[in-house]
This record gives structure tokens, sequence and C-alpha cells, in this order.
């Protein structure tokens, strides 16, 4: 994880650069995608959709979160966006597209101010801080 600075225009301009952001996804799917048959499945993505924080006690506050069949339900809610033909998998497209909305919503919520933020290695917002370093190198 490092701690980098960012704003909305980081963000949107790395999900237009369809290279940057196109390779970030194939990536990223492919990681994912355990069985390499081009789809993912709930067992495949739950891990990554688990990692996610929506309990209070993952920002180190004691309070009592959802039970454990509200977290379940949450994560095939969350599947279930990714699967958008309801098939019971996720194709690439569909990881893609909804991966492209997830972004476009965080830069639209963090607005032109930049903000100081904790990023894990190999995220999609660090990668869109790298490529915008790599713009200002160059």
């Amino acid at each position: 994880m490092s701690v980098e600075m960012l704003d909305g225009s980081t963000i949107r301009e790395f999900v237009e650069d369809e290279g940057a952001f196109n390779g970030s996804v194939e990536e990223r799917f492919a990681s994912l995608d355990m069985d390499h048959d081009g789809r993912l499945t709930y067992a495949e993505m739950a891990k990554e959709l688990m990692s996610l924080r929506v309990r209070e006690t993952h920002f180190g506050v004691d309070e009592t979160g959802p039970s454990r069949d509200e977290l379940l339900q949450l994560h095939l809610g969350l599947f279930g966006r990714f699967d958008r033909d309801g098939n019971g998998t996720v194709e690439l497209e569909e990881f893609r597209a909804e991966m492209r909305e997830v972004l476009m919503a965080v830069a639209s919520g963090l607005g032109f101010l930049p903000v100081q933020m904790v990023v894990e290695e190999g995220s999609f917002l660090k990668r869109a801080v790298e490529r915008e370093t790599a713009k200002l190198v160059a």
C-alpha cells in the first residue's frame, strides 16, 4: 500500500485511456479466472468482493456490523451487478463495463480537488496514479 494524491481527473483519464484501462482490466480478470475458462464464477470473485470494506470493524470501530448472512447477500448483490446478463458468470466485457462504471463513480465523487488516499499496489487507483506520474515525467 502507498499514500497517493489523486483527483477525479486522474481516474477519469485512466478510464478514458483504452490501452491502460483495458490492459489493467484484462490483467485483473485473468488473475481472478482461476480455471482460465474466460468466465468468473461467484467463487472466483468471492475473495475480491469480500475484500471490500463494508463493515465498521474494518475501519477499527468495534461496532456490530452486518451478520454473516447479510454480508453474503451483499456480496451476491455485488456479483449480480457484474453479471449483467444474469447467466451466473461474469464475462470479460461485463467485468470491464462494471469496473468502468465503478471507477467513473469514484472519479465523480472525488471531483476536481486532489485528496490524499491509501491505495493498494496493483489496484486500479494505483495504476491511474502511475499513469499520471509517467505522463508528468515524460
